[in-house]
């Protein structure tokens, strides 16, 4: 079964092992997150644990949203996400999952928002190659030729200059290396998608061998 927490990318450090190999981690606080509902096929049609992250101030929430967290007796949460295919046996509304959830060695899926690049080109955006930078050559860093004459439009799907980043992006198969129960925080190996302080979603890895 599925397990997920909700936390906060803190940055990027290192550790070394036992053996003296050194390892970087990416640190993410997860405080303990808030069952807000639990959904069952035969109320809502599938099962999943809705939680809630960070709480924000009650000005800043309407009147529904307090109504909703009051079932649970918290606070008004900033972010309220779902996880599916999780074991409801043990949760109810008001409970709370912790970093514990997760241990050393678990390979996990975490998602995220990628960084937003603003306006880019071809090169930066899909790495394309340029063109050659002298001897008269007229194409040096554009995107190329738009397509065949017969259509005499430009087809969907090709790679042009736009928008870059801030996409949600999912890295999966990455290892838990450490878990801190006293500052709430989980050191994943490797790098994952996101700015410092964005929200960073921890579920159990679907496709873990």
């Amino acid at each position: 079964m599925t397990k997920g927490i909700l936390g906060k990318k803190v940055g990027m450090t290192q550790i070394f092992t036992e053996s003296g190999e050194l390892i970087p981690v990416t640190a993410i606080e997860a405080e303990p997150n808030v069952v807000l509902q639990l959904k069952t096929v035969e109320n809502d049609g599938y099962e999943a644990v809705q939680v809630g992250y960070q709480d924000k101030r009650e000005i800043l929430s309407n009147k529904p949203a307090k109504g909703h967290v009051a079932k649970a007796n918290t606070a008004p949460k900033r972010f309220i996400r779902e996880f599916k295919n999780v074991e409801l046996e043990g949760l109810e509304v008001g409970s709370e999952i912790k970093v514990d959830t997760f241990e050393a060695g678990d390979v996990v899926d975490v998602t995220g928002t990628s960084k937003g690049k603003g306006f880019q080109g071809v090169i930066k955006r899909y790495g394309q190659s340029r063109g050659p930078m002298g001897h008269g050559s007229r194409f040096h860093r554009k995107p190329g030729g738009m397509g065949s004459m017969e259509p005499k439009r430009v087809l969907k799907g090709k790679r042009l200059p736009g928008r870059m980043g801030g996409n949600r992006v999912t890295v999966q198969n990455l290892e838990v290396v450490r878990v801190d129960t006293d500052r709430n925080v989980i050191l994943i190996k490797g790098n994952i998608p996101g700015a410092k302080k964005s929200l960073i979603t921890i579920k159990s890895a679907v496709k873990a061998k």
